[in-house]
């Protein structure tokens, strides 16, 4: 009798180890599944640079400490290209037209673009591994351009009209007048090359004398507007007053 209660016993037991350690694998299980994914950021931004200048693009603040690899995709002009750098110092670079990738003195990455032309116009991807996650952009990256200005007097049907223009810029630019006449007309050329030409057209009324007259113009490209004195003169549509 005290045989068959010895044996009841050890089998309890051995049910009961049994369970424990199929509790242990079924935890570490669910600890498993409740790992964080790495953290990815996606940014959508527009940059402009201006004619001829040395365009900068970054793709994020970490330092190369941080950072495994950058990969920039660019599509310009009917034109792709791939620039890639990791940290181990394997590189890559099938652009073939000055673009680079190169370092601040802290030591983070950022795309340096020479001489930017129109030939640059177009969508850049970046993105930037680092331990943890991710940091992914696309900027759409656009050519400013000054335009040229000019403002002059003209007789029309018995009228005196001013007109304004800024030309072959990009963006356009904005054209205003200093009083309001009887009628305002704005044009907007477009040419082949993506410049913008724009013509305001201003009808006089008699209360306003053309040497209080002035044209505004305003453009991304200047830190300040530009005023413009129209000139009543034979052949001097490309001529003008700065105040």
């Amino acid at each position: 009798m005290r045989a068959i209660m010895w044996i009841y016993v050890c089998i309890i037991f051995l049910s009961e180890t049994w369970s424990l350690h199929s509790g242990t694998n079924e935890n570490t299980s669910l600890k498993a599944s409740t790992t964080s994914p790495p953290k990815k950021f996606l940014v959508h931004r527009n940059a402009a640079f201006n004619l001829g200048s040395d365009a900068y693009l970054n793709c994020s603040d970490k330092t190369w400490s941080e950072t495994m690899y950058v990969i920039w995709n660019i599509e310009v002009n009917n034109k792709s290209c791939k620039i890639a750098l990791s940290n181990d110092g394997e590189g890559k670079n099938t652009c073939n037209d000055g673009k680079s990738l190169r370092n601040t003195s802290s030591g983070q990455s950022f795309l340096h673009i020479p001489g930017f032309s129109a030939d640059d116009v177009g969508v850049y991807k970046c993105e930037s591994a680092f331990k943890g996650g991710s940091e992914n952009y696309d900027i759409d990256v656009t050519l400013t351009v000054s335009p040229n200005i000019s403002a002059w007097l003209k007789y029309k049907d018995n009228k005196m009209v001013a007109v304004c223009r800024a030309e072959r810029g990009n963006p356009p630019a904005n054209i205003s007048w200093s009083h309001t006449g009887n009628l305002e007309t704005v044009k907007t050329l477009n040419d082949s090359n993506g410049f913008v030409t724009v013509e305001s057209y201003l009808e006089l009324p008699e209360s306003v004398t053309p040497e209080n007259l002035s044209c505004i113009v305003r453009h991304m490209s200047w830190n300040q507007e530009k005023t413009l004195v129209p000139e009543l003169k034979k052949g001097q549509s490309s001529e003008y007053k700065t105040e």
